[in-house]
């Protein structure tokens, strides 16, 4: 599978909430502002631990940039009245997902980071 249909089929599962079919690789590694989960079956007992957080999600796509063996969406993730601004890299490994590093802001800044007058 090409990287933009990899990526629409991950988006896919989670909008069913099938998630233990996403395409990713046995190695598969996550990293996000939370920390990083190293391998598939890792990942997958996560997000079976905390389906309230993960599933129920609509997503909305802004961007997507495509290369061969790697990919980027802008999206904005939106469960009820929760909603998640996102920013993720996927790299491609063998026709699979093998990582993704997202990025997006988990808390509130802290105030020797804050910029004056913004």
């Amino acid at each position: 599978m090409n990287p933009k249909s990899l990526v629409e089929t991950w988006f896919a599962k989670w909008n069913t909430g099938n998630f233990m079919e996403l395409p990713i690789t046995d190695s598969f590694k996550h990293t996000s502002p939370f920390g990083t989960i190293n391998g598939k079956d890792a990942y997958l007992e996560i997000v079976q631990k905390n389906k309230d957080k993960f599933l129920g999600y609509h997503f909305d796509i802004h961007d997507s940039i495509y290369g061969n063996n790697h990919a980027c969406v802008r999206y904005t993730g939106i469960q009820n009245d929760f909603s998640l601004d996102v920013s993720e890299w996927y790299y491609i490994k063998d026709g699979l997902i093998d990582e993704i590093i997202a990025y997006y802001h988990i808390g509130e800044i802290q105030d020797d980071r804050k910029i004056e007058d913004y």
